[in-house]
């Protein structure tokens, strides 16, 4: 079974049941999340569901708000790292969309973000109305779960995958790690996950290279590298995928593992796959480096 086919007959069994159902969509810049997403919609229109699509992106802070949240951070950027959202922005639509009456499709307002605006640090623009059988929540961080104090200290003594950040980017991981409090109630609503995974960690920056040169090719906006390369490292160092992805990962729906050009090398379960991804961690952990992210 395919993972469209599998979405579709989930999809339809929770819809004949009256149900909203809520999907969760993680994976790293430059994975593919989008395509996916139309994908999904494409699969789930030819069925006669209604799949909408929102992004933890549309989800950022007005400008001048998410310029204070986001002042003096290591990476010097003004979006992606966890508190620079409004989470609950979305549970209020989202919960909004479940209350009311199941016959049917309901009415659903999003929010949405232009990342081309303010010299691409990017501003809110004008809500989504429409109506939805299902809805898909897609982002890089998207059912990521702040770290209790253990499990916080289990991760820095084991230092997996924190080989490569600077003394000033290890100094801010307490202060993301807190920030994602404000997102585990969007989370909690998720009655699916589904994880994009890169076979290897400097990928996400080599795909969202090649975006950025498709983007200037067709005239649209595009970073210059230094802001392209902040923004890649901030996605994948405030969040160490192996403190952070990897939980996620476990617990997952359905996995797909990619390779440098988007493949599926294998998917499934996330309890099925997790061995697979441990074994490669070696190779993974240190891979986030900065020659590779900048």
């Amino acid at each position: 079974m395919t993972l469209e086919s599998w979405i579709l007959a989930e999809l339809s069994g929770r819809v004949s049941r009256a149900e909203r159902p809520f999907i969760g969509l993680n994976g790293p810049v430059g994975a593919g999340k989008t395509t996916l997403a139309r994908r999904l919609q494409e699969v789930c229109a030819e069925a006669g569901l209604r799949l909408a699509v929102v992004s933890i992106d549309d989800a950022y802070l007005p400008w001048q708000e998410r310029q204070r949240a986001m002042a003096g951070n290591p990476f010097g950027v003004s979006r992606v790292p966890p508190g620079s959202h409004e989470p609950q922005r979305l549970l209020d639509s989202l919960q909004q969309w479940r209350a009311q009456p199941a016959e049917g499709p309901g009415e659903l307002v999003l929010p949405r973000f232009d990342k081309t605006l303010r010299d691409g640090d990017g501003d809110r623009v004008a809500d989504w109305y429409g109506e939805a059988d299902a809805l898909l929540l897609e982002g890089w961080l998207v059912g990521c779960r702040c770290l209790d104090a253990l499990a916080w200290e289990a991760g820095l003594e084991n230092g997996r995958g924190l080989e490569s950040l600077s003394a000033l980017e290890r100094q801010w991981l307490p202060h993301w790690n807190q920030q994602l409090a404000a997102y585990q109630p969007l989370w909690d609503q998720l009655d699916l996950q589904l994880v994009l995974w890169p076979a290897r960690w400097e990928l996400p920056r080599r795909w969202r290279l090649q975006a950025e040169a498709r983007q200037r090719k067709r005239g649209g906006g595009w970073m210059a590298p230094a802001a392209l390369n902040a923004l890649v490292r901030a996605s994948v160092c405030s969040l160490p995928p192996w403190l952070y992805q990897q939980p996620v990962v476990q617990l997952a729906d359905w996995v797909r593992v990619l390779d440098g050009q988007r493949r599926s090398l294998e998917e499934g379960s996330g309890a099925g796959i997790l061995q697979r991804i441990e074994g490669a961690g070696e190779d993974q952990a240190s891979s986030p480096s900065s020659s590779a992210t900048g």
